[in-house]
């Protein structure tokens, strides 16, 4: 059986546990998965997946009015040595392989894009230096897709860093072979205007690890779909996640564990905090475990820390499961300010309240940053953090 919510004490969610004979949170979409646009209604803000969207903002990449405007992205990849990096046609056959779209603008994005980038590790490539793949939007809007692929017992670093302007609908995928080890760093750190709504699908082999950093920042709407499915047992999942949302800015990321193999492995956390009027941050958690996957251990946690008046937080975690032969499985939720004894502790030993604060802040996000194990980019990161900080602290 799973366990009981772990909710603090003075904490808001909305979530829910259920044993269930079929799997309605599979999706919790309002159209089955399709490669085709057409397959998908075009949504009005009543649908489960989009009621905390404001669509107005999307630039009319959900009803189709939004038109890709040549050359508005350039996107460069260094990689280390041995690894491939491909630009292929829509005909290529690794495109779509790690997951179909399970929306209207991802299948939008898939039936819009004209080429792709694919970037292979062979297999028993161990890497150690990171592939980096720099994403920048001069302006326009965008249908995008990319592909990364690690060939068995093959291990790499990821670092996808998405800057400049634009209005940006992609797919990404990432495909794990048996044992291979794939670290996968995405920062959103868009112009105010931006746009990005992106699905990323990941497909785990026997034994494989995936651990994933996003880290949301930027832009004016950031909209991300991370979603994992395991090929083979043994496979294991972590999700991490730390964004900052400031003022007017909407950043949603709904995260699906489908654990649909015995034996498999996931665990999410996800930190956020929010200062400024109409700071809008939603995190949907949704985990299933099929009749088949005896055996998983599964675990979601979101935390968020509300800085100013006027932000405001939606935070709903889902776990659904079809078996009782698991090895565990729980989540949990907790919005709130600052935790006054913390404070209290600080400023007694006579450190100033405002500088207090930003310690509190700090250690907040310590953990998650320290999950990207790419120093520059952890050092970037806590600059960026810092840089927010006085804004509010």
């Amino acid at each position: 059986m799973a366990e009981a919510q772990n909710i603090p004490a003075g904490s808001t969610t909305a979530g829910s546990i259920a044993v269930a004979a079929e799997s309605t949170v599979a999706t919790r979409m309002s159209a089955p998965p399709s490669f085709d646009v057409r397959d998908f209604p075009v949504p009005h803000g009543r649908e489960e997946e989009w009621r905390f969207t404001p669509l107005a903002r999307l630039r009319g990449l959900h009803d189709g009015t939004a038109v890709a405007t040549g050359d508005g992205l350039r996107v460069e990849v260094t990689a280390p040595e041995g690894v491939v990096v491909e630009t292929v046609g829509r005909d290529d056959a690794r495109l779509g392989r790690a997951g179909t779209p399970v929306d209207r603008i991802a299948a939008q994005a898939y039936s819009s894009f004209e080429k792709a980038s694919v970037v292979t590790v062979p297999k028993e490539t161990v890497l150690t230096e990171p592939i980096r793949i720099a994403v920048h939007g001069e302006g326009g809007t965008v249908f995008a897709h990319q592909v990364v692929e690690l060939g068995a017992f093959a291990e790499a670093v990821v670092v996808i860093d998405h800057t400049g302007d634009a209005v940006l609908a992609a797919n990404v995928d990432f495909v794990l072979g048996d044992g291979a080890k794939l670290t996968v760093v995405s920062v959103q750190d868009w112009d105010a205007k931006a746009v990005h709504v992106a699905q990323h699908n990941t497909l785990i082999g026997r034994d494989a690890s995936f651990k994933s950093v996003v880290v949301t920042f930027g832009g004016d709407l950031v909209r991300l779909h991370p979603r994992i499915s395991y090929a083979g047992t043994g496979g294991e999942a972590e999700l991490f996640g730390l964004y900052f949302t400031d003022k007017g800015q909407h950043q949603e990321h709904r995260l699906f564990v489908d654990h649909n193999t015995p034996h498999c492995k996931s665990n999410a956390v996800y930190k956020g905090a929010l200062q400024g009027d109409d700071a809008h941050a939603v995190w949907i958690g949704d985990v299933l475990i099929q009749a088949k996957a005896e055996g998983t251990d599964t675990y979601e946690m979101n935390r968020n820390l509300v800085l100013t008046d006027g932000a405001r937080v939606d935070s709903v975690p889902n776990l659904e499961i079809e078996t009782g032969e698991i090895a565990g499985a729980g989540h949990a939720s907790a919005t709130g300010r600052f935790d006054d004894e913390q404070l209290f502790y600080l400023m007694a030993r006579g450190i100033p309240a405002a500088e207090a604060r930003r310690l509190v802040v700090r250690g907040f996000f310590a953990e998650l940053v320290q999950q990207v194990g790419v120093a520059d980019v952890e050092e970037r990161l806590l600059a960026k953090i810092e840089a927010e900080l006085e804004a509010s602290v």
